[in-house]
């Protein structure tokens, strides 16, 4: 081949758009791409839901997701291992029920917002999956996953770190293991369930 022709196919060659097929999603990152998914759908019909509409729709996603029972007896802290077993099935019945409540209070209507799964980090055998919250107006908040395989080897989340460092588990452990050290845990389940009532209320 000549090299004009050689140069001409080359020159051809350099113009194209060459691009790298998506890189598929990880069991973590597809796991909380698909509650992101149900999350934007519910607060898209929050208004119209309303809190109890929100709540009924939001708990078969955050029960998939979330594995509300290893976080409600790592947020009890030392006191899990005292509890009998009508205590810790309240607790975790508690809990649920406040974590789901906390969802459906806080993302009541969608204006806007964008969830973004950005990647995902090893920590030792589980994985931190990292997101994005953009709210339309102002900057993106940093909300990390901790996800780690439960007994049927599916992923679930154990804890969120908000802004990248600050530990939702850590916090709760701090706050319930204080009140089941100095009330017990009847006070710590009858404050959960209250909590959820309080968030129940529409404004």
């Amino acid at each position: 081949m000549k090299f004009a022709a050689r140069l001409l196919i080359l020159t051809a060659l350099l113009g194209m758009s060459w691009s790298l097929p998506a890189k598929a999603d990880t069991p973590a990152q597809s796991m909380v791409r698909t509650f992101y998914s149900k999350l934007v759908a519910t607060m898209k019909e929050g208004e119209t839901l309303g809190f109890s509409g929100r709540h009924k729709q939001l708990a078969p996603a955050i029960q998939t997701a979330f594995n509300l029972p290893l976080m409600a007896r790592m947020s009890m802290g030392p006191g899990w291992a005292k509890a009998n077993d009508k205590e810790r099935k309240e607790l975790i019945e508690a809990f649920s029920d406040y974590s789901i409540s906390t969802y459906a209070n806080r993302f009541a209507s969608y204006d806007g917002e964008e969830f973004t799964v950005t990647g995902e980090k090893p920590l030792g055998k589980d994985t931190v999956v990292e997101t994005t919250l953009k709210p339309k107006d102002g900057a993106a908040v940093t909300l990390n996953y901790l996800v780690k395989k439960d007994g049927k080897g599916a992923p679930r989340i154990m804890d969120v770190y908000l802004n990248g460092t600050i530990s939702e588990l850590a916090t709760r452990r701090s706050e319930y293991s204080s009140i089941v050290r100095q009330k017990g845990i009847e006070s710590l389940i009858a404050s959960l369930k209250a909590k959820a009532k309080q968030l129940a209320v529409e404004p």
